[in-house]
C-alpha cells in the first residue's frame, strides 16, 4: 500500500500533518508492506527537508499513491478519482457546507475513511486532537486575561515553536485572585487542566468555588452533574443524560456570578439545556469578563459566542446590552476567544501526538481489519455510502 501525505488545501491552510517525519520512518520500519510519499508543502509545520532527512520521499505527484492522508477537508476540485482518502471530512453529521465535498467523493468513486469514526470495540475514539484544543484554549484564555487586566502580554501560542516554549511563557503570568471555571470532563477539559496545572493554582470543589472568597487564583472543573438537574427530581445519571438531555434543566448560572475566566470545554448536544442565554449577561451579579469557548458552538449554548475567531485574531468583544460585537477589551464588553482550530496553533506537537496514535492503532488495521476499525469509519466505499452511513442518502441528494 502506497501512502501519500497530502498538502492541506483548505483555506486558511492548516499547518498540521497526519504523519510527521519521525512517525513516517517508524511506520516503514514496522511495516515493510507500506510505501510513503509526501506531497511537497511550504506551509506544513514540518518542512520537506525534514522528511527527506528521515528517508521519506517528497514529491509533487501523488497520483501513484493508493491511500491519501490529510487532516482537514480536501478541496473537492483536487480529489483524485478511485483513490482512498483518510481525513476529517465533517460530512457525517450532515454539515451543509460540505455537501458538495461528499457528492464529489461519491461521483469520483472514492473511498472515504473519517478519523472521527475510528473507534475501538469499546466505541472510544482512537485518534483526536481534543487534548491540544484544551491546552491551547486554556492558554489563550490566560493570555486574554493578561491583556484585559493589563497585567502581562504573553506570546501568542501560534508564535511559539512548540509546547515547551509556550509553557515557558507562563512564568510571566501574574493574575489577581481570579476564579477560573472549566466545564467538561473529556479530553478537551483534561488538556485545559493540564495547561493550567503549570500555573500552580489551587483547585477547589464546585461547592468551595461557589461559596468561598479567595486571596489567590483558584480553578474549578464542572462535570455535567454540576451544571444540570433532572426535571423529575431523580438523581443524576450520566447515561440517562446522554440519551435524554432534553429532560434536564441548566443550573449553570450561579457559577457565572462567581467566575472571572470561563473556559468552555464541554460536549454539547443541541437537545441539552444551554449554559448562558442573552438575558443572563444582564442579570444582577453576572461576573464573567473573559470566555475562552474551546467547544465553539456558535450562539448556543453560550450566547456570546456569536462567531468563531481566527488564530491570527483570536479575540473579540461581546456587548451584553446590544448583543453585538465590539472592542475585545472594551470596558462594556466581555472578551471572547472562539478559535475553532486551536490545535493548529501548536502544529508540531499536535501532529506528533496524532501521528503516534495513527501508527499504533490505525495503520495496522489497514493491513488487517479484524476488529472492524476501518470498516466502522468508512463513510463511502468506491462511490457508494456504506451501510452505517446510508442515512446520508437524502442529504447527498439535497432532499434535506
Amino acid at each position: 500500500m502506497h501512502i501519500g501525505i497530502l498538502k492541506e488545501t483548505k483555506v486558511p491552510p492548516d499547518r498540521r500533518t497526519a504523519l510527521t517525519p519521525r512517525a513516517a520512518a517508524e511506520l516503514l520500519d514496522l511495516y515493510p508492506e507500506f510505501d510513503i510519499s509526501v506531497e511537497s508543502d511550504a506551509t506544513r509545520c514540518f518542512g520537506d527537508d525534514e522528511y527527506r532527512q528521515a528517508g521519506i520521499r517528497v514529491t509533487e505527484d501523488i497520483t501513484v499513491c493508493d491511500l491519501l492522508v490529510g487532516i482537514k477537508e480536501v478541496a473537492a476540485e483536487t480529489l483524485l478519482p478511485g483513490k482512498t482518502y483518510l481525513f476529517f471530512s465533517h460530512t457525517a453529521k450532515k454539515q451543509p457546507y460540505n455537501r458538495i465535498l461528499l457528492r464529489e467523493i461519491i461521483n469520483r468513486k472514492i473511498t472515504l475513511i473519517d478519523y472521527e469514526y475510528l473507534t475501538g470495540q469499546d466505541n472510544v475514539r482512537l485518534v483526536a486532537f481534543g487534548r491540544w484544543a484544551g491546552i491551547v484554549g486554556a492558554y489563550n484564555g490566560i493570555r486574554a486575561c493578561g491583556l484585559r487586566y493589563k497585567q502581562y502580554d504573553i506570546k501568542p501560542a501560534h508564535k511559539c515553536f512548540d509546547l515547551e516554549e509556550m509553557i515557558s511563557g507562563l512564568s510571566e503570568v501574574k493574575l489577581p485572585p481570579v476564579k477560573i471555571l472549566i466545564t467538561g470532563g473529556g479530553r478537551v477539559a483534561s488538556g485545559a487542566m493540564e495547561l493550567l496545572g503549570h500555573l500552580g493554582y489551587r483547585i477547589v470543589t464546585p461547592a468551595e468555588y461557589f461559596e468561598n472568597t479567595y486571596s489567590e487564583p483558584v480553578i474549578c472543573q464542572l462535570e455535567p452533574w454540576d451544571y444540570v438537574r433532572r426535571r423529575d427530581g431523580e438523581e443524576f445519571d450520566l447515561q440517562h443524560f446522554f440519551y435524554y438531555p432534553e429532560e434536564y434543566d441548566s443550573c449553570f448560572y450561579r457559577y457565572a456570578t462567581a467566575t472571572d475566566l470561563y473556559i468552555a470545554c464541554h460536549y454539547w448536544d443541541p437537545r441539552s439545556p444551554v449554559f448562558l442565554e442573552k438575558e443572563d449577561y444582564l442579570r444582577p451579579g453576572f461576573r464573567i469578563s473573559v470566555i475562552a469557548d474551546v467547544s465553539c458552538d456558535i450562539q448556543k449554548p453560550i450566547a456570546s459566542t456569536i462567531r468563531s475567531s481566527s488564530i491570527e485574531e483570536p479575540f473579540y468583544g461581546y456587548n451584553p446590552k446590544t448583543g453585538q460585537e465590539g472592542d475585545p477589551f472594551g470596558p462594556d464588553n466581555i472578551t471572547i476567544m472562539a478559535v475553532d482550530n486551536l490545535p493548529g496553533e501548536l502544529p508540531r506537537d499536535a501532529s506528533a501526538d496524532f501521528a503516534g496514535r495513527l501508527v499504533e492503532k490505525v495503520f495496522p488495521a489497514l493491513l488487517n481489519d479484524r476488529d472492524g476499525i476501518i470498516e466502522r469509519a468508512t463513510i463511502v466505499r468506491e462511490g457508494g455510502l456504506t451501510r452505517n452511513f446510508s442515512y446520508l442518502e437524502d442529504f447527498v441528494a439535497g432532499r434535506e
